[in-house]
């Protein structure tokens, strides 16, 4: 299971600085109105759009930080996903505005993790929890470490 800001490190890892909250820094929150298309017959939120929903906060948070996904790969680097988990606490549903949190929560010498939190629009009421983790390979999908300027990229405020 992905490490998420609650749980313990290995002892080779380096966790993300906290927040006083205890999730991660730096964060990013990404709006996400449901659509329909992503409910089940009543109306709740499929369980398998909380990854997508992920994916998006991701981008945002890569983007936000000054550069898109497509040019880290430009730049000979990709982050396969090794590995994910959801833990469901509330269902959300059709319309619902849905705050999706995301930071680095792990660094190793060639992968890292990520946390999220799915909220309702009041910022109080926890939908999701999850993590995943990703390896950081070149194009050829060979194992290298996370290079300087990635590491940086992320760990800026």
């Amino acid at each position: 299971m992905p490490p998420t800001a609650t749980t313990p490190t290995a002892p080779t890892a380096q966790a993300a600085p906290l927040g006083p909250d205890g999730f991660p820094r730096p964060d990013a929150w990404l709006e996400h109105r449901v659509s329909y298309g992503e409910t089940d017959a009543m109306k709740v939120v499929y369980y398998a759009e909380y990854l997508h929903y992920f994916e998006r906060a991701r981008s945002f948070f890569i983007r936000e930080r000054g550069m898109s996904y497509a040019t880290v790969e430009e730049r000979g680097i990709a982050l396969p996903i090794t590995e994910a988990t959801v833990r469901y606490r509330r269902p959300l549903r059709y319309d619902d505005l849905a705050l999706v949190r995301v930071g680095i929560s792990q660094w190793r010498g060639a992968s890292v993790c990520f946390a999220y939190e799915v909220y309702a629009e009041d910022r109080a009421t926890l939908h999701a929890t999850g993590g995943t983790r990703h390896a950081c390979v070149d194009l050829a999908g060979r194992p290298v470490r996370i290079p300087g300027w990635l590491r940086a990229l992320f760990q800026e405020p």
